[in-house]
């Protein structure tokens, strides 16, 4: 069940034909469970891909032009709600969507967008398809889970663009991250109980996804990233986080990378500070509501590019002018942060978390998604509506981890004999991160 700005809650089913049709899928629900639908959406049109991606790395640039939406409702509420949408913000092609008192009718296919008759009413449902304007696929192995076989299985993930944090900005907003991946029908994660209930789905026939009990917010411990997390902009980086339950502090580590597989490190950012109890969130159903305080922080650049670029900050602006070497760590807490990177101390986040289990019984964490436009939910009205990728529970008690660096850098010499940092294998920080456990 995916949570997007708003928030909205949906889950979504995409087909596309070897002549470039598609049809897309989206449900929409109540819940953030996925289990109590309001409407579905049918979305066909025709896709071209075109080059690689200019802005972000890895990532391909497509041309999409739709044909045709409908909408399903799912209840008379639901069709109340939608109409009244479109009837107060759409245009005079759209002012009559759908008769005041009019009754719902199960299965009833309503045509909010048709380019044959040149009439579109989907900017009331802030409905845009521009995720399909940038397309990542991405192809791995995985282990067979089952003790009595051995070998793996293929997996294949579709990145679509992501969506843009501000309801208003969606609609003209051309992606440079993506959201979390589709997987494929055929060959998918496992165990994957939605992904099934899900392709099997049709517009009359929404997912109904199966009941998941709610846990309770338990943040102590480490939590670390699955994989290298692709953020607009054009960031790429790693997080790891350990949470001290017993005083309320935090400690964060930021890996930052130029590319897309995070094997080209740029700087490493560690804060820390203390955040507030949590409280339920009345606006995104399952989500705590918490404050964070970060009070101190210190930054590695990890390339000459990021090093030529502290040493030519402005004095007393980013630690110390003019000592930034590679790969040695500088705090900038004396400086009220670092204005080159953007980072300004003291400062305080208004954060929505989640935690969830996965299939395999693994705990989840989920924090915020970050603001599109670069800003900081720095105000109680910013805090986040949705949520980055999850971390996953590495420690279940909090541990220094000061030796992540070293961990993860092995030291090589470049062809001038001078000392290279060189990226472990993602395999082996897994392996690590095994033992620690």
């Amino acid at each position: 069940c995916e949570v997007r700005p708003g928030p909205e809650f949906l889950t979504r089913s995409y087909l596309f034909y070897a002549n470039r049709l598609f049809k897309a899928l989206q449900f929409y629900y109540w819940d953030p469970s996925c289990r109590d639908p309001s409407y579905s959406l049918v979305i066909k049109g025709k896709l071209r891909l075109r080059q690689a991606s200019w802005i972000t790395r890895g990532a391909t640039e497509a041309d999409y032009h739709l044909h045709k939406v409908g909408i399903v409702f799912h209840s008379q509420k639901a069709m109340r709600e939608v109409a009244s949408w479109i009837n107060q913000t759409s245009g005079e092609g759209c002012s009559g969507f759908l008769p005041p008192g009019r009754s719902w009718a199960p299965g009833a296919l309503y045509e909010v967008l048709s380019a044959k008759t040149e009439r579109d009413c989907t900017a009331a449902l802030g409905f845009a398809m521009h995720e399909l304007s940038l397309v990542r696929v991405e192809r791995h192995y995985q282990p067979l889970l089952q003790p009595q076989q051995s070998g793996s299985q293929l997996v294949e993930e579709l990145y679509l663009g992501d969506i843009h944090t501000d309801w208003g900005e969606r609609l003209h907003y051309r992606p440079t991250g993506y959201q979390r991946p589709m997987q494929s029908a055929l060959h998918h994660v496992h165990p994957c109980p939605a992904c099934g209930i899900i392709s099997r789905a049709d517009e009359h026939h929404p997912p109904i996804l199966p009941a998941r009990a709610a846990l309770p917010m338990q943040l102590s411990g480490s939590w670390v990233s699955t994989h290298c997390e692709v953020r607009p902009a054009v960031l790429f980086l790693t997080r790891y986080f350990t949470f001290h339950g017993n005083n309320h502090t935090w400690e964060g580590h930021y890996y930052h990378y130029s590319d897309p597989l995070c094997r080209q490190p740029t700087f490493t950012i560690y804060a820390s500070g203390h955040y507030t109890q949590g409280i339920p969130s009345s606006k995104v159903r399952g989500g705590t509501e918490l404050a964070f305080k970060v009070t101190q922080a210190r930054v590695t650049p990890m390339d000459q590019v990021t090093v030529v670029m502290l040493n030519s900050s402005e004095p007393g602006s980013c630690g110390l002018a003019g000592s930034w070497s590679a790969g040695v760590e500088q705090d900038i807490t004396a400086t009220n942060g670092c204005l080159a990177l953007g980072i300004k101390l003291p400062h305080t986040e208004y954060e929505l978390f989640k935690t969830e289990q996965d299939t395999q019984q693994r705990s989840l964490l989920y924090i915020g998604e970050r603001p599109t436009d670069g800003s900081s939910p720095d105000s109680p009205d910013k805090r986040p509506t949705s949520y980055q990728a999850p971390l996953i529970q590495c420690a279940a008690a909090s541990q220094e981890f000061s030796n992540y660096i070293s961990l993860k850098y092995v030291g090589r010499k470049d062809a001038n004999g001078n000392k290279a940092l060189k990226p472990l294998p993602v395999a082996f920080l897994l392996f690590i991160a095994l033992l620690f456990l």
